[in-house]
């Protein structure tokens, strides 16, 4: 029993553990100490399966979850809160895994405390488990734990989760020789145990009962018919160390150079998975080459094969094999295995947007010319190979920007991730993803002191934030953004910047420093010659002065927006410029004007071809007529709209759109 599934002939078996399973099971049924005391308790109950890496604590763990049947019926949700070689995992990414598998949306660049609090309420009203494997202490463990008694949390771990009450600890050990010698016999055959039955019994000793070293073992001896237990046993005695890393260095040692190659390099995989393509691009090997090596990995107990193709190595090996690495490998040749990986993601990426353009587009053309094993069929098979590979590639991109001697390809990944993201999911699905990968860009940025890049990563991170109603936030960074523009005297950031803190001041209510905000931008464009953002800023300086009622100012900037946009042909912008000087006019107390601009404003969304916003602004006409007491003339209006538009739009519609043009 190991920490991944034991696969002996394609068989997943469970060895062992029986005490413990029992035992866990009466912990569940057990009342705990809040009931007991006759209070209900107000928290989920922790289990903790405590145990080194390597002693079948998580699969101890699986073999609990699965036999439940109904008894939470919500289902199991799981989470890793260890990187593969021990690295914690920020609760936060923890979080946003765990909403994804619940269902629950994920408001983009949401802070740990948010996206905690989401998941525990997801679970407040299901009766479900969570397992949490590999913890490394309470404080990753406690967030996460619902306030819902009917729910159950599983907390894999080294050691105790000190500071989570009434936590039922279950420590493993060693399997028992019996157990033991069973799963070693899955490897090797009941043949070899039975002549010597003394001898397993010493082996399994040597592995101190230690499931991932008995693995370990047997894939040695399922690969050498010929060897006896005997001396197996013989070899585990004469090396130093933990049963795990002298069976570790026995089988290391035992690989032919170029499997043991490609079976340190794996250690440098995102999340320790890779295929056999990424494995060649690693090792520098051909593909087949890679996928039979890793085929083998699987006999010998180093590897576990998922359904989607890709092979993980246990978790409790990766620090093993980076000690190999370490001490083996040139750090020049790991860096440039490192490069390769990050080279064919990058193409993969590429070619997995390049399969959403249309056919005949220079993408498509480029596409066609790629090698196959790096081309896509069709857009939903790229889909899918995206939503998949998903984990590994944002862990790839978190990993290249960690790197720091890797940055070009780090930032070439980082592009490509968000451009395939939003081909493929669009932005405003993709915004969670791509609020993380612009923060790697921005981490790029501020390290090699690229100021564009900087100002656009926090241009990014600011729409997303305002989005969401973080607008202070948003402000925060816009003016950051500005900072880092101005830094590389780059217009567009700045002018971008300069408009988008207006916004910020606007939605804050703050009239007078967006209109501010407003006019310097302005000014930049109109240095610029830059009639449409002109056009589109002194539209936006027309709403700020309405809404501070400063309406001389506004309806003098709604008849520069008019004007503007009819310089630029574009009719519908210079009807609906007009309709709001119009309204301007009404607010002022000058119905009579604000009827003649009512008119004209409809006469120019008339040759716009615009329907819908000639009915919108005929019935803001019939608004105002009936105001100035003419409802004949006002009731020909509605009948107008209302013919203009027939029975698909109720004038209540259309009324909601007015008033949002």
């Amino acid at each position: 029993m190991t920490d991944q599934a034991v696969a002996a002939g394609g068989v997943r078996n469970f060895y062992g553990r029986q005490r413990e399973l029992k035992a866990l099971r009466a912990d569940i049924e057990r009342t705990g100490l809040d009931t007991l005391a006759g209070h209900k308790a107000p928290r989920a109950r922790v289990l903790l399966i405590a145990g080194r890496p390597g002693s079948g604590r998580t699969r101890l763990a699986e073999e609990l979850v699965t036999g439940f049947g109904t008894a939470y019926p919500d289902g199991v949700f799981r989470a890793r809160l260890t990187e593969p070689g021990g690295d914690p995992v920020p609760t936060a990414r923890v979080a946003q895994g765990l909403l994804q598998d619940l269902g629950v949306a994920e408001p983009p660049g949401a802070g740990e405390d948010e996206l905690t609090e989401l998941v525990r309420e997801a679970l407040a009203a299901r009766t479900a488990v969570l397992v949490l494997d590999d913890c490394v202490d309470a404080e990753q463990v406690d967030p996460l734990i619902p306030d819902n008694p009917d729910a159950l949390v599983v907390a894999v771990a080294r050691g105790p989760l000190t500071g989570i009450p009434d936590v039922r600890p279950c420590t493993l050990g060693g399997l028992d020789p019996k157990s033991a010698i069973e799963l070693l016999t899955a490897f090797t055959g009941s043949v070899r145990v039975t002549v010597d039955p003394q001898a397993a019994e010493t082996l399994v000793e040597e592995c101190g009962g230690q499931p991932s070293a008995v693995v370990l073992a047997g894939g040695w001896l399922g690969a050498r018919p010929k060897a006896s237990v005997a001396d197996l046993a013989k070899r585990l005695r004469a090396l130093s160390g933990d049963p795990l890393s002298r069976a570790f260095q026995l089988v290391h040692e035992s690989l032919a150079a170029p499997a043991a190659r490609i079976l340190r390099f794996l250690c440098l995989a995102p999340l320790g998975r890779a295929d056999a393509h990424t494995a060649s691009a690693l090792a520098g090997c051909s593909v087949s080459a890679a996928a039979s090596t890793l085929a083998g990995f699987v006999a010998l107990g180093l590897a576990a094969e998922g359904e989607d193709g890709q092979y993980e190595v246990p978790g409790h090996l990766v620090p093993l094999l980076r000690e190999q690495m370490e001490e083996r490998d040139r750090p020049a040749e790991v860096q440039l295995a490192r490069a390769r990986m990050l080279e064919r993601t990058v193409r993969l990426l590429q070619s997995c947007r390049a399969v959403t353009e249309p056919e005949g587009s220079v993408a498509r053309k480029k596409l066609a010319g790629l090698p196959r094993a790096l081309r896509f069929t069709s857009v939903s098979v790229a889909a899918e190979w995206l939503e998949s590979r998903r984990p590994v590639l944002l862990a790839s991109a978190r990993l290249a920007v960690a790197d720091g001697e890797l940055d070009t390809l780090a930032r070439r990944l980082v592009a490509a991730l968000v451009r395939a993201e939003t081909a493929h999911r669009g932005a405003e699905a993709a915004a969670p993803v791509l609020y993380g990968l612009h923060r790697l860009v921005l981490d790029v940025a501020e390290r090699r002191g690229l100021h564009r890049e900087r100002a656009a990563a926090l241009l990014n991170m600011a729409d997303l934030d305002a989005g969401t109603g973080r607008t202070r936030d948003a402000l925060t960074r816009y003016r950051a953004a500005l900072d880092a523009g101005r830094a590389a005297d780059d217009p567009y950031a700045i002018g971008r910047a300069m408009e988008s803190v207006g916004g910020s001041y606007q939605e804050l209510g703050d009239w007078h420093r967006a209109g501010d905000w407003y006019g310097r931008a302005l000014a930049q464009r109109l240095a610029r010659d830059e009639r449409a953002d002109q056009a589109r800023l002194y539209a936006r300086l027309g709403t700020v002065q309405t809404y501070a009622g400063r309406y001389g100012e506004a309806l003098r900037n709604w008849r520069a927006a008019a004007a503007a946009y009819r310089r630029l042909a574009d009719l519908p912008g210079h009807a609906r410029a007009l309709s709001e000087a119009a309204r301007v006019q009404e607010y002022a107390g000058r119905p009579e004007e604000s009827l003649r601009t009512c008119e004209e404003a409809v006469e120019w969304a008339r040759r716009a071809r615009d329907v819908r916003l000639q009915a919108a602004l005929q019935l803001r006409l019939a608004d105002t007529l009936d105001r100035l007491g003419d409802p004949a003339a006002a009731r020909l209006h509605r009948s107008a709209a209302e013919r203009l538009l027939g029975s698909e739009t109720s004038a209540y519609e259309i009324r909601s759109a007015s008033s949002e043009d």
